[in-house]
Order: C-alpha cells, then sequence, then structure tokens
C-alpha cells in the first residue's frame, strides 16, 4: 500500500531529526559502560604514567626505538595532561617510577584487556555477539587492588601509546616509490586511554586513536594528542 504523500513527508522528516541524536548516542554509549556517566564528587583520580614508546621507521619499514624520543613525548604529554585538570577533576598522587614498578603487570593486563576492547568493540566486524554492543570489559577487582590501596584513588586513567615516524630515508623512499605508482606507509599514531574504577576493575569509559598524523615529539601537537584522546572523558560531579 502506497503511503499518502503528507505522511511520507512527515516520516522524512522524523527520519532526518532522528538521525544525528541517535548518532550521538550510539558515539556517546559506545565509549562509557552501561549505566556509568559521571564520576561522583567525592572520588578521586590517579592519572597513571603513560605506557609509551616512539619508533623511527628505516628506509626498507624496519621499526627502531628511539629513547630520546620516548623521553620527550613522555614529558609533553605529562605537561598537556596537566592542563586538562578541570577535566581530570580531583586527583590523587601519582606513583612514584620506582612504585610504577610494583604496577608493571596491571600495565600489561591494562594493554591486554584495551587490546580487546579496540578489536572487539570499536571495530564493528569484529564486535562479540555476547556484549550486545556494551562496554562491558573489566581488569579485575583483585587486579587492581594494590594500586588502589597505594594511592587511594577511585578510578584510574591508563593511557598507552605507540608512535612511529618515517626517517628521512624512510620519506625519500616513498616519493621514489610514489613515483613508480606504488604507496608505502609512513608513520602511525595508535593509543588508548581508559577509566577504570578501582573498587570494581571495570573499564568505565575507554577511547582510542588510530591514525597517520600526530607528533609526540613537540609540545603543540603532543597537546593535540591529549586532546584526541581525552574526547568524551566523562567529568566529575
Amino acid at each position: 500500500m502506497a503511503i499518502p504523500r503528507p505522511f511520507t513527508f512527515l516520516l522524512l522528516a522524523a527520519v532526518l531529526a532522528a538521525g544525528p541524536a541517535h548518532a550521538q548516542d550510539t558515539a556517546e554509549s559506545r565509549q562509557l559502560a552501561p549505566g556509568f556517566t559521571t564520576r561522583p564528587a567525592a572520588t578521586r583520580l590517579v592519572v597513571l604514567p603513560a605506557d609509551m614508546e616512539l619508533f623511527s621507521i628505516s628506509a626498507g619499514g624496519v621499526t627502531e626505538p628511539r629513547a630520546d624520543w620516548t623521553e620527550a613525548a613522555q614529558k609533553h604529554f605529562s605537561d598537556a595532561l596537566q592542563a586538562h585538570k578541570g577535566r581530570l577533576g580531583v586527583q590523587a598522587p601519582a606513583p612514584t617510577p620506582a612504585q610504577m614498578d610494583e604496577f608493571s603487570d596491571v600495565l600489561a593486563l591494562h594493554r591486554a584487556v584495551a587490546d580487546a576492547v579496540f578489536i572487539h568493540h570499536t571495530q564493528s566486524s569484529m564486535r562479540l555477539p555476547t556484549k550486545q554492543r556494551r562496554l562491558d570489559w573489566s581488569l579485575g577487582s583483585e587486579s587492581v587492588q594494590a594500586l588502589r590501596e597505594r594511592t587511594g584513588a577511585d578510578y584510574a586513567l591508563f593511557t598507552w601509546i605507540r608512535d612511529s615516524y618515517a626517517s628521512p630515508e624512510r620519506k625519500a623512499t616513498m616519493v621514489a616509490m610514489a613515483l613508480l605508482g606504488s604507496f608505502m606507509l609512513g608513520g602511525e599514531q595508535v593509543g588508548y586511554a581508559s577509566l577504570v574504577d578501582l573498587k570494581t576493575g571495570r573499564v568505565v569509559w575507554f577511547n582510542e586513536l588510530s591514525r597517520m598524523s600526530g607528533d609526540l615529539r613537540e609540545p603543540q601537537p603532543a597537546a593535540e594528542t591529549v586532546e584526541a584522546l581525552l574526547k568524551g572523558f566523562p567529568k566529575q560531579q
């Protein structure tokens, strides 16, 4: 049966009006665990040092760790995070580098869980049916108990980043291959940011970066990376 013309216009208008709102709801819910919206006012957040490493890509495509770049990037990244104190809310003192050695297992666990979230939650083709598109992942309460007791924090912000840059030789090779009609990849920036409830170990917010731009070696572009990673970060009441 044909739909009368006036109702066709009304239906089209309703779809157009609902479309952006639905897309927004989907984007927001994708980052938040079910039932979580904001952090209570009385809670404290510990911002853990970023698990970060920077690499140079040789002409042949071999990635080589650059400790000097990583050291500079850690400082730029940390400084940029501190510029977001208002967004991050009340903070607990971060563990010292020596103390962080005690939590290396927790950092490794976060990396594994974040990998799973990235693959099976943010990538539509790899979603797990049992999750029903919900951010339903956890590090486990026992795994984060020591971190909670040591810092006195209620939540922890974990960040993991790997950044690579084409060397001058790589860039020259890319230009030469482009002239021959072949495309070669340059650098890539991949990162995760997770807000974890230290009482339950549950990941209550997650965001990711996967792009061929960004530069953590300089303060200003590092600040842009932090801004991108914190997009959608839940406010404190």
